[in-house]
């Protein structure tokens, strides 16, 4: 079964916790164990999943990683988000997140983060339900 929602940004780089969308699919398809595959349907934005306890890390990944790649720079690309294309690439843009008993998953600190790299925007995710033979 194949969830979307919408995720709405309000700054251009930012990390946004969708545990909650994610586990609302879940409940949604009925099923009680297997895997989610999240997937965001953008070039400039992506997914992942690090710590959601202490928000420093969330800061940390953003900062270090607009150092890395700095929203401008000597790009081709016309647009002015040449960095957001980057950022989204090394980022990725789907994970695969277990599910039990109806529950996802994550480790203890853990959150699955919708990343915005050229926002603020609208955005879509979709969540598809995969439920163990």
């Amino acid at each position: 079964m194949r969830f979307e929602f919408s995720v709405r940004s309000d700054r251009r780089i930012q990390m946004i916790p969708i545990d909650s969308l994610i586990q609302e699919a879940i409940q949604k398809s009925g099923a009680s164990n297997g895997i989610c595959h999240v997937f965001v349907p953008h070039t400039t934005a992506a997914v992942t999943i690090n710590e959601n306890a202490d928000p420093s890390v969330v800061q940390d990944i953003l900062t270090e990683t607009s150092k890395i790649v700095p929203a401008s720079g000597h790009y081709a690309h016309l647009e002015g988000n040449s960095d957001a294309h980057i950022k989204a690439s090394l980022f990725g843009s789907s994970e695969m997140v277990p599910f039990e008993n109806g529950r996802l998953r994550l480790g203890t600190w853990q959150s699955v983060f919708f990343c915005e790299f050229d926002g603020p925007r609208h955005r879509k995710v979709w969540v598809t339900v995969l439920p163990a033979g």
